[in-house]
């Protein structure tokens, strides 16, 4: 169990109640975007569905792009949570990391069709019953060559050397004082640019110093085998989850998970922000962190396209207001940065998924996200999958899912609108959002609560305190 200094509350039972977004038109099946790019088309044989993910306009019209959606593990009917996804090329296959059961174990799936169907899972370690703890895996990165690296959180480092067929573990080294590095986020991998060789990884983790979260960093040079001294950055000092990518112009990006801002201090953890680190210096200094989202929204994925753009997925735990019958909303987005992470389009941030819970009150958060993690395809589209808990309603301890949103960047212009990017961090107009309200304004209105002033502030309805597994950083 994690120390309990900080007041903040860590607690691993979280999810989200599936929302389909209502589609009238069969022809956004097969529709191109209207860049002419290549569409993403329905197989109406498999699991996907027809999708909307929407590209807010500011004071312009909204983009709405065909995707597709599908819940993968529907018929599992067992609790399956907090997925990683990782595309090999060698193989032309994805291979997909979760977190089954109470408590959790590690499984891995692949899918050889880009993501339509999926083997049936298998336990990272098979009869392994060292712990009765939950083991939740995280970290799963691909580092090419068959060869995957994976965690469960603060307790073991896995090691694949055939494209996660099968798998062995040695323990996580603690941090420099001796407490349990926690991690959350995929490595970092350093390539020779003209070989292509690995040259080394970086990691990230955290823990508690002075009652707060603290963040570090360390690298290996040997695949894994051993580690650098974890070096604690000031900069991240309030910092824990920190996901990492090198941008196309060399330096590093940190996408970090901050703690709970003063006005939600000892409310339950998603409350917690997201801001942008950068490193020059190929991580020797970071600049401080720049709040993207004062607090609701957290838990990044980091995507570095082709083109040299940065596509940061996330999910919404706190800031959509609640609906109009009361009930919490919840989604997932994304952004996009054109600067090498320098600044974030906020104005036309993508609504990949959102859904409305069924539960008020003191538990209306589990019906919550949980993780998101996205890939590029060979076809040039992206993959995000997240974590939902559509089957959870008054049972806490119901069914959880993981869903796949098949999508593409809108190449549509953008309007010149920044007033979001210029808002206060911790502004209603950054963090403050009700997308039922967005979705029913017609095309070439903003919605009222993307207006200055007209955000409405979502109720405090989930300041439940839970003693479940609270090592679990979800």
């Amino acid at each position: 169990m994690k120390s309990s200094t900080p007041k903040t509350i860590r607690i691993s039972l979280s999810g989200l109640l599936f929302y389909a977004a209502l589609i009238t038109d069969p022809s956004l099946a097969t529709a191109a975007e209207p860049s002419g790019k290549a569409e993403v088309k329905v197989n109406t044989a498999a699991n996907w569905k027809m999708h909307v993910v929407r590209r807010l306009g500011g004071t312009a019209a909204e983009v709405r792009i065909p995707a597709k959606l599908q819940i993968v593990t529907e018929t599992w009917n067992r609790v399956v949570a907090v997925p990683y996804i990782v595309y090999m090329p060698e193989k032309d296959r994805l291979l997909m990391l979760v977190s089954c059961d109470y408590p959790h174990r590690p499984f891995v799936l692949s899918s050889e069709d880009h993501g339509t169907t999926w083997s049936e899972p298998k336990l990272v370690l098979p009869g392994d019953t060292t712990s009765s703890r939950h083991l939740i895996g995280v970290s799963l990165t691909y580092i090419g060559g068959g060869q995957v690296l994976a965690g469960a959180e603060s307790k073991r480092r896995f090691f694949s050397a055939d494209y996660g067929e099968t798998w062995s573990a040695v323990p996580i080294p603690p941090l420099p004082d001796g407490g349990a590095w926690n991690q959350w986020d995929p490595y970092l991998v350093d390539r020779d640019a003209k070989t292509g060789t690995l040259t080394r990884l970086m990691e990230t983790g955290y823990g508690h110093l002075h009652g707060r979260f603290q963040a570090y960093l360390r690298s290996s040079t040997d695949g894994g085998t051993s580690w650098s001294q974890a070096a604690k950055i000031p900069q991240w000092d309030g910092v824990d989850e920190v996901a990492l990518l090198r941008a196309a112009n060399g330096h590093l990006i940190a996408a970090c998970r901050t703690g709970n801002p003063e006005r939600f201090k000892g409310e339950i953890d998603h409350y917690g922000g997201l801001g942008i680190s950068i490193s020059t210096d190929d991580g020797s200094t970071w600049s401080g962190v720049r709040k993207l989202y004062d607090w609701g929204r957290h838990h990044p994925s980091l995507l570095l396209l082709p083109s040299g753009e940065i596509v940061m997925t996330y999910v919404v735990r706190k800031g959509y207001v609640d609906s109009p019958e009361g009930f919490p909303q919840f989604g997932i987005e994304a952004v996009v940065s054109r600067d090498h992470g320098q600044t974030w389009d906020l104005d036309h941030r993508y609504i990949l998924h959102q859904w409305v819970g069924d539960i008020k009150g003191a538990k209306a958060w589990t019906s919550s996200s949980q993780a998101t993690s996205t890939v590029l395809l060979p076809d040039a589209s992206l993959l995000t999958a997240f974590g939902t808990g559509y089957r959870i309603h008054q049972n806490v301890q119901g069914l959880r899912d993981v869903g796949l949103v098949q999508w593409r960047l809108s190449r549509e212009p953008v309007s010149q609108d920044r007033r979001i990017r210029d808002a206060a961090a911790d502004s209603d107009l950054r963090n403050v959002f009700d997308p039922l309200a967005a979705a029913a304004e017609p095309p070439g209105k903003a919605a009222p609560s993307q207006k200055a002033g007209e955000a409405k502030t979502p109720s405090k309805s989930s300041g439940w305190r839970s003693a479940c597994a609270p090592e679990a950083n979800t």
